[in-house]
């Protein structure tokens, strides 16, 4: 392997990757109730992500994909897209300006945020993959780099 300087390998290490996901309301976005991992599948936990913001913001598709569903559940009105690799996004409370089977693109308005589940008005904004509910703030975020100890004693010693 050639020699990289090491500013050249800590740039390299650091770029994140082009992401195919972008945040589903407009900057800011104040996190109001982190994403909790529920221990068993019908157990206490938060499945998805709460983002503050004002009634009637829009609300963007995180990436592109098709509309699955676009209307009312229980006395929430919700959309949910479908994008590759089986990942499925939900938005909620939101009045849809999509319907079910609509493509969306990146970074489309696909609804206005209305009041809901929150003290004040907030996006739920949840990811699952098949029956695995995944924090949607990884999709947005880079992941943590972690620094694997070098097997073998150091160089030099």
């Amino acid at each position: 392997m050639p020699f990289l300087p090491t500013a050249l390998l800590l740039a390299t290490l650091l770029t994140p990757a082009p992401t195919r996901f972008s945040w589903p309301l407009p900057p800011p976005h104040p996190v109001v109730r982190a994403f909790e991992t529920p221990a068993t599948p019908f157990g206490p936990g938060h499945r998805g992500v709460d983002l503050s913001a004002a009634a009637g913001t829009a609300v963007l598709a995180a990436g592109d994909g098709v509309v699955v569903y676009a209307g009312a559940v229980a006395s929430r009105t919700l959309v949910s897209i479908h994008h590759r690799g089986g990942l499925r996004t939900t938005y909620e409370p939101v009045s849809p300006t999509v319907a079910a089977g609509h493509p969306v693109r990146r970074g489309d308005v696909i609804g206005h945020l209305q009041e809901g589940h929150c003290a004040s008005p907030c996006l739920h904004w949840g990811a699952r993959r098949g029956d695995e509910y995944l924090d949607p703030l990884r999709l947005v975020t880079p992941g943590r780099i972690r620094l694997l100890p070098v097997a073998g004693p150091p160089r030099g010693s």
